[in-house]
């Protein structure tokens, strides 16, 4: 097992990092801009180094930095977290040639999933259902003729895409060159790269993703799904486990099949396989091959700390799970406390006066924040994620309603108010809500 890591991430996440390798008797090493000299993860770590200023591309994105941090520190690991240089095969391929280890998956694997068209043939491959639509990159010329045969509306997508960016819808013949365009423009200003494909566009999806662990002796399996139906911009507010929508066969079914395409693959690490899911049936839009923001809950009704399973299996350790040790136990729900306008998002970034947690049974709040802490304009706006689990959807809905009435986050706006009233709404009650709900929700209060 490894006796020092670096984590090479900031905030709740990095923090979420620190407590698994603390229980596990390992060292930690925080990095940090100039902006984060007091967050929490620096002053929680055992060690940490500064690797530039605040603005990301020159300090949590700056691998020569990241590299030389762990050359100081004698770390022998590096966790990423999420976001930041996580899915960065190119960070993946310099962390092993330096002779350290990268908690997640093989470059390769991380390349292979990056690329939306190439992740998509590959699953296919392997035997998990995809979405009908081009077989790749689609150009002006063939895109008529792809829409009429599989059908209006159609949904135009970055090859490099992710978060929402270089995604347009066209109803109709009427608006796809219009559509083809604006995805291209808005792909290469996010990504670099204007390349696109097409995909039939589901009018009422859910959105349903897989967590599965693989180690490097040949066994993979999966925890379960999470419901992240509940966006904005393609961005997830609020996730569940298990879905309102899946039954427990259809939840061993799509856990079987990608089981199976990742123990072929050959796959190491944690996964997460992520589906539309309608009238039944489910097609594949992505895989992420990193820890995922909403882990949480399925840690909560699975009882497996999924980062410390991310550690054992980096340092060559067999997983001591099967699949059926895995036992779902109740319901959980997570919804991102972010530092943000409750309605328009607008960001709230700022100093945080009053800092309150809700406790109790089945009540969990990870956060790097606290009172006196000044929220930074340079990073993402998640403040804190608010986690519950009962024995059943329906307590965790009232203890998850009880929770946000407790937490207190002074000083900023977040969307404590928001998910205030998404709790009380007849819809979430019933679990009666799909991908776009959300939007038609705010829509509906002038937002």
């Amino acid at each position: 097992m490894f006796e020092k890591i670096l984590i090479a991430n900031r905030g709740e996440i990095a923090l979420r990092v620190i407590r698994a390798c603390k229980e596990m008797g390992i060292a930690t090493v925080a990095i940090h801009s100039t902006a984060d000299s007091d967050a929490m993860h620096v002053r929680l770590a055992d060690e940490s180094v500064c690797v530039g200023p605040p603005a990301a591309g020159q300090s949590y994105l700056n691998m020569a930095s990241i590299i030389a941090a762990c050359e100081i520190t004698g770390a022998e690991a590096i966790h990423p977290g999420y976001g930041f240089l996580s899915e960065n095969a190119k960070f993946a391929d310099i962390v092993k040639e330096h002779g350290l280890t990268f908690i997640g998956p093989t470059a390769d694997h991380i390349r292979m999933m990056g690329d939306k068209i190439t992740a998509k043939q590959t699953v296919k491959e392997l035997g998990i259902p995809t979405v009908p639509g081009s077989d790749g990159e689609v150009s002006d010329a063939e895109a008529a003729k792809i829409a009429e045969g599989i059908g209006y509306p159609v949904l135009i997508k970055a090859t490099a895409g992710g978060g929402g960016r270089g995604m347009k819808v066209a109803k109709d013949a009427s608006e796809l060159s219009f559509a083809l365009s604006q995805a291209r423009t808005e792909a290469k200003a996010a990504f670099g790269n204007d390349t696109v494909y097409m995909e039939k566009y589901l009018q009422k999806p859910r959105h349903i993703e897989i967590q599965i662990l693989a180690d490097s002796h040949g066994k993979v399996v999966h925890l379960g799904e999470r419901d992240c139906s509940l966006q904005r911009r393609h961005q997830k507010v609020w996730e569940e486990a298990g879905s309102p929508a899946l039954n427990a066969q259809e939840r061993d079914d799509i856990g079987g099949i990608c089981t199976r395409a990742l123990e072929k693959l050959g796959y190491l690490g944690a996964g997460t396989i992520e589906f539309l899911y309608e009238d039944g049936r489910f097609y594949f839009i992505e895989m992420n091959t990193r820890l995922q923001v909403e882990h949480p809950v399925t840690e909560a009704i699975t009882g497996i700390d999924i980062v410390r399973e991310q550690i054992r299996i980096a340092s060559g350790a067999a997983m001591d799970l099967t699949q059926k040790d895995i036992v779902f136990e109740g319901h959980a729900i997570e919804c991102r406390i972010n530092a943000e306008h409750p309605f328009t998002f607008r960001p709230s970034p700022g100093l945080i006066t009053q800092f309150h947690t809700p406790g109790g049974l089945g009540v969990r709040f990870d956060s790097a924040i606290y009172a006196g802490y000044r929220i930074p304009p340079h990073y993402d706006s998640l403040a804190g994620k608010l986690i519950v689990h009962a024995r059943n959807r329906n307590e965790c809905l009232l203890r998850l309603r009880r929770a946000l009435d407790e937490l207190v986050v002074g000083g900023i706006e977040t969307t404590i108010p928001l998910f205030q009233g998404l709790v009380r709404d007849p819809d979430i009650i019933n679990g009666d809500y799909s991908i776009h709900w959300l939007e038609k929700h705010l829509a509906g209060l002038g937002h």
